[in-house]
């Protein structure tokens, strides 16, 4: 089965330049060139890869990535942001907000496709549902609905926070390494590199810990992170 790809950008030419070298690789490509028509295309279609713009109009590519990890029903499509920004805080930003991963603009077909490839192939290889519960004191996992509570609180988690949360609590009490994570987490072939980790970490502390004194996730010192 071919994987369907839907590539978003608000020039024409480079819809359709991505578009000719996408399916000349076997994908099944479909564009969208508002934030407006991405929203409406992915809750008609199913797609296996988004390639977001982040300046788009409408809707721009920020908010779109919100939405999309927000939804449960969204959350697990992988995005690679694309972009002619090149800023720290823009790559940050987009990863705070779920993106799987960042390209910016001009870059080359050959690049573009082996992190696509690389996206898919990390995709392929994980469990995302798993029918269980796991919990912490206070706060529960459900695996089934893909889910987080903390007080009977719906906590609003970004996917890779979730993933990262599960992985954190299933290896309780083991001080994971922040290589580890991102092999984990974001797969073997990422792009990124260990900090990727560090803001994941810092934005799943704000919505889980009740103060800036870490009562769940630990930082152990040269290494990475480990749950109580």
């Amino acid at each position: 089965m071919n994987e369907k790809i839907l590539v978003v950008d608000d020039e024409e030419h480079i819809v359709e330049l991505l578009k000719y070298n996408l399916e000349s690789n076997g994908y099944i490509v479909k564009e969208a060139y508002t934030g407006r028509e991405v929203l409406e295309s992915v809750y008609k279609e199913k797609y296996d890869l988004i390639i977001l713009d982040l300046m788009i109009p409408e809707i721009d590519g920020i908010e779109v990535c919100k939405i999309l990890k927000r939804d449960l029903d969204t959350s697990h499509i992988p995005i690679i942001m694309l972009t002619a920004k090149s800023g720290e805080t823009d790559k940050v930003l987009g990863l705070e907000i779920g993106a799987d991963d960042y390209i910016t603009k001009p870059f080359s077909i050959r690049e573009l496709l082996a992190r696509v490839k690389a996206v898919l192939r990390r995709m392929d290889k994980k469990d995302y549902i798993k029918k269980r519960i796991l919990k912490v004191e206070d706060i529960v996992i459900d695996m089934d609905r893909y889910e987080v509570r903390k007080k009977d609180e719906v906590v609003d988690l970004t996917y890779k926070e979730f993933e990262l949360l599960k992985i954190l609590v299933e290896n309780r009490g083991k001080a994971l390494s922040r290589n580890m994570l991102l092999d984990m987490v974001w797969g073997y072939d990422y792009f990124g590199d260990t900090r990727t980790v560090d803001v994941h970490i810092r934005n799943l502390r704000k919505k889980i810990e009740d103060d800036k004194n870490p009562k769940y996730i630990e930082t152990v010192r040269g290494i990475g992170y480990k749950m109580r």
